[in-house]
């Protein structure tokens, strides 16, 4: 609570002043949150058409045979510089799908294509990011490690 008394004329425009930039603040404050993705549709959804909550059957037919097969997660290696990891609940449905990408691979998403926004990249050239979708059941991950060969990986991964 504010106590207003022995306050001069100056300190009450003062305290109005804070008060009013305060409130015209709110709004860009509310967006801001909302652009860190609770309320927000994913921009990254899929990788290869695979999304979580796809069954198996259905993952390895878009995706071809893994190269390691199992119950609970297969392996796909797409050329040298490209594999992905997915891994399956116990209902055999997708809920893990994490893409690796080394350096000089072709189609690495970027982090505009992954968040809808550019990430400023640490001193180091590293970058990382993660922003949880509520409504869509999951989070979504970007890291790009430092270096003169950088590998990125993108992951999607289902809140529990």
């Amino acid at each position: 609570m504010i106590r207003f008394s022995k306050i001069s004329a100056s300190q009450l425009i003062e305290v109005v002043f804070v008060l009013a930039v305060s409130s015209a603040l709110l709004p860009m404050t509310a967006a801001a949150q909302r652009r860190s993705g609770a309320e927000e549709d994913p921009v990254f959804r899929e990788y290869r058409g695979i999304q979580i909550g796809m069954t198996t059957e259905e993952t390895r037919k878009k995706l071809g045979n893994p190269r390691d097969k199992g119950d609970e997660q297969d392996f796909y290696v797409f050329g040298e510089k490209e594999t992905a990891q997915i891994v399956y609940d116990k209902a055999h449905k997708v809920s893990v799908l994490s893409v690796d990408f080394l350096s000089g691979a072709n189609g690495v998403p970027t982090p505009k294509a992954v968040f809808g926004d550019d990430i400023e990249p640490k001193a180091d050239g590293s970058i990382y990011k993660l922003i949880r979708y509520k409504k869509a059941g999951y989070w979504v991950s970007y890291n790009r490690t430092a270096g003169n060969s950088p590998m990125i990986s993108v992951t999607i991964q289902r809140i529990e």
